[in-house]
């Protein structure tokens, strides 16, 4: 493990804000300019707002209604309960095609075999909560789109873990068919690329490009409430043009089954970064002294998990920790340099990963559908 030492600091995006020591200061919305071309006043800054390719116009909105965040009925623990209220129904009249078998338990493999196998009973289950879930989010793209830094999205990418499966298509598709039956004007499509892979080639897009140049790679990392993925991200970087950016190889751990505390789940995220780098190096990778981080919540520009840190390992929200300054302390310098750390929300660096398939329309969105539901809407800007 590399000596504890400060990490190098972040020039704030935040402007002239007077605040007291130690308190978080909080990203805000409205604050965005409204020429969403002009050029950012700083550079890796955490969740930074003017983005090389595009304007961050705003993420993690958490919509209420009376029966709480309207977010959580497109989740995917919201079709899990959809799912179990249909077996609930079933197991009344006597039969449960899934028998004993938790439906937490029940994989997204295991129903998409289900939805496309000869048990019409079973299949008619999967497609039935299917069809519930898919008006449930048709519903949450109809309440995110009267936002004011929503109107005028032409598409939304839907990412996340659902999003890989059948069943995730096939809801996303039919929630586009019920939208498009209201005429409600947007486009829906599922991620491009593997939202595994997704949320790690996106930080290759919170750097400018000559942070970047001369080098092969970058190491990142994607946290969730469940898991999480430490890997390094192959620019194959040709005239500024990140298009090309993929995984080489990356990392999985699935920390909500061993509950560790806040230090051990920090002590094995650099234990996975620095096997990747001991991988590199035998490669002859030249990492850039940049690390993207990818997770939940309302971040700061000072690194903070403002809100929505609840569900990581220990709680990791609040100004008494700061992932980007802990993550520094346990790397190693990369080609002779301290790491520079970077954080983003998650869904924001999920949705950067696409930028090289929107470049067809102006204004768009992301929503994943994991955990919880993450969104976040982006305006192009204009390439110099």
């Amino acid at each position: 493990m590399a000596t504890a030492r400060d990490p190098v600091p972040l020039t704030s995006n935040g402007g002239p804000s007077a605040r007291r020591s130690g308190e978080a200061a909080i990203p805000d919305s409205t604050m965005i300019s409204d020429t969403p071309d002009a050029k950012p006043v700083t550079v890796l800054a955490h969740a930074a707002r003017v983005l090389p390719a595009v304007t961050v116009d705003t993420y993690n909105e958490e919509l209420r209604d009376e029966e709480g965040f309207v977010g959580d009925r497109a989740s995917g623990r919201a079709f899990r309960a959809i799912l179990e209220d249909w077996r609930d129904k079933l197991r009344a009249q006597g039969e449960d095609p899934f028998g004993d078998m938790p439906t937490q338990d029940i994989s997204k493999s295991k129903l998409d075999k289900v939805l496309a196998g000869d048990d019409p009973l079973a299949a008619g289950l999967v497609h039935t909560a299917v069809e519930e879930y898919a008006v449930e989010l048709a519903t949450v793209v109809r309440r995110f789109l009267r936002l004011k830094d929503w109107q005028d999205t032409e598409r939304i990418v839907v990412g996340g873990g659902l999003s890989a499966s059948h069943i995730g298509e096939l809801a996303m598709g039919r929630a586009a068919v019920l939208l498009a039956g209201e005429r409600v004007a947007v486009e829906l499509r599922t991620i491009t690329n593997n939202p595994d892979k997704a949320g790690l080639i996106g930080t290759v897009h919170l750097a400018p490009s000559w942070v970047l140049a001369g080098h092969d790679a970058i190491l990142a990392a994607d946290v969730g409430g469940t898991n999480l993925r430490v890997g390094v991200v192959e620019l194959n970087f040709k005239k500024g043009d990140l298009s090309k950016a993929a995984v080489w190889k990356y990392l999985h751990w699935r920390h909500r089954d061993d509950q560790p505390t806040r230090e051990q789940a920090l002590e094995r995220m650099a234990d996975m970064a620095n096997e990747l780098i001991g991988l590199a190096a035998k490669e002859k990778f030249k990492l850039a002294p940049f690390v993207g981080i990818g997770c939940p919540g309302l971040i700061d520009e000072n690194g903070v998990i403002v809100t929505g840190g609840q569900n990581l390992p220990g709680n990791w929200e609040g100004p008494d920790f700061n992932l980007a300054r802990e993550m520094t302390h346990r790397l190693p310098h990369l080609e002779g340099h301290e790491p520079v750390v970077v954080m983003h929300n998650d869904a924001v660096v999920q949705g950067l990963s696409e930028i090289p398939n929107v470049t067809d329309v102006k204004r768009w969105g992301v929503l994943t559908i994991g955990t919880g539901l993450g969104n976040a809407r982006f305006t192009n800007r204009d390439k110099e």
